[in-house]
């Protein structure tokens, strides 16, 4: 995937570079649209972009954005009008003069990103491909952390990248047309809960929290929310990722150091949040489905006093019904805490061992052996998990966190 040229002379404010990162969805959106060909309208934003280099050298140029849009359009037409293969794909816009304004419908929930979203999740890839393609193409997420989402090596990540957009830009214009935008919904939906996770845990780097992605797939899931409102499994992401957002403000103590959610400070969380979220999540879970049944959770925690008066056998419930339909390692992993905490570690202990050999998310179920062998009063095994676990994760802030915790246990 190619990557946006940010015209900057490395002045504070610089409008250019701030239009390209803040507004790239919204500016690609436009020129798709004036275009049809989401490779074509990639490739004139790009040489936009650099044309501004120059360009700011002879004179001020009050709104950028504009003027990217503006001379995208122009390189478009010229290069259609100059490449015999586009004027045959692209007609309408090789007979178009560069001053053409043509109305453009509104997007899906107001929002150009999520228009681009659905683009990505066309019916002819697989579904891994279209979330790759839209955290990739249209989120920037980088490449390698699309990888990881996927448990595939970043090469082949590559690969199936460029195999996608080029499968996308060969599809007729009424097949990427947003008539059956509704139909792609679902695969939105994990599109969104995928960059929240991303966000909420970053893979790697120094901080645990990324505000910048958790932020956008809160707006993305609301746009999501207006486009389809009698959806109840969009509802549920809502209200999940605003219950989890809720408790963000106490997630981390001095110095950014992680803070568990045994021992947060519940003042700290937004209420605000709290309330909408449970708004939302009461109308998902007549649903019953997988997003539903994690904003429930969400919403049991959200509501519960402390830890401890935490209500263990309404989790244990929801779990019970989210892995029955959504087996993930991730929801098995966080049902084996549930049990932990309802019945004793022990049990948690053994829900936990029946994953330990697949070898996915193997920092996270280290992590977590250690921290139920400590309830159960092993040290020395839990020493040893919390070794396993500071070795897989990549995390610094959660390495730190981990070691410390290893640190507090009794004995040598």
């Amino acid at each position: 995937m190619t990557r946006a040229v940010v015209p900057s002379d490395g002045t504070p404010g610089d409008p250019f570079a701030e239009a390209v990162r803040s507004q790239w969805p919204q500016l690609l959106a436009a020129l798709i649209r004036f275009t049809g060909s989401p490779e074509l309208a990639e490739d004139c934003l790009q040489e936009a972009c650099a044309r501004a280099l120059d360009v700011r050298e002879r004179r001020l140029l009050l709104n950028p954005a504009a003027w990217l849009t503006t001379t995208a359009k122009r390189i478009a037409i010229d290069q259609v009008r100059r490449d015999a293969a586009l004027r045959a794909r692209l007609p309408l816009l090789a007979q178009r003069d560069e001053a053409t304004v043509e109305p453009a419908p509104d997007p899906p929930g107001g929002d150009d990103r999520l228009e681009l979203v659905l683009l990505a999740c066309h019916p002819d890839l697989s579904p891994a491909t279209r979330l790759a393609l839209a955290l990739r193409f249209v989120l920037r997420v980088p490449t390698h952390e699309v990888a990881d989402v996927l448990l595939v090596e970043r090469g082949a990540m590559n690969a199936r990248l460029t195999r996608a957009k080029r499968q996308v830009e060969q599809l007729p214009h009424a097949d990427r047309a947003q008539e059956g935008a509704r139909a792609r919904v679902d695969d939105a939906l994990a599109v969104v809960h995928a960059l929240y996770t991303l966000g909420h845990t970053a893979p790697d780097g120094p901080q645990v929290r990324r505000g910048e992605l958790t932020g956008l797939a809160i707006a993305l899931a609301r746009a999501l929310r207006r486009f389809v409102p009698e959806h109840r499994e969009v509802a549920g992401l809502l209200a999940l990722v605003l219950l989890s957002e809720a408790r963000a403000p106490g997630r981390t103590g001095p110095g950014a150091a992680p803070v568990a959610l045994t021992g947060a400070d519940r003042s700290m969380w937004d209420s605000a949040l709290v309330t909408e979220g449970l708004r939302h999540a009461t109308f998902a879970l007549a649903g019953g489905g997988r997003f539903a049944l994690q904003a429930g959770i969400e919403g049991l925690h959200a509501q519960a006093p402390s830890w401890e008066l935490t209500d263990w056998a309404a989790v244990r419930v929801l779990y019970d019904g989210l892995v029955a339909q959504w087996p993930a390692p991730s929801a098995l992993l966080a049902r084996a805490v549930a049990i932990a905490y309802q019945v004793g570690p022990l049990a948690g202990l053994a829900a936990v061992d029946e994953l330990a050999a697949d070898g996915v998310l193997r920092a996270d179920i280290s992590a977590v052996r250690a921290h139920l062998l400590r309830l159960a009063g092993q040290d020395a095994a839990a020493r040893e998990a919390y070794d396993a676990a500071i070795a897989a994760e990549r995390n610094e802030a959660l390495r730190a966190f981990l070691a410390e915790a290893s640190d507090g246990l009794p004995g040598p």
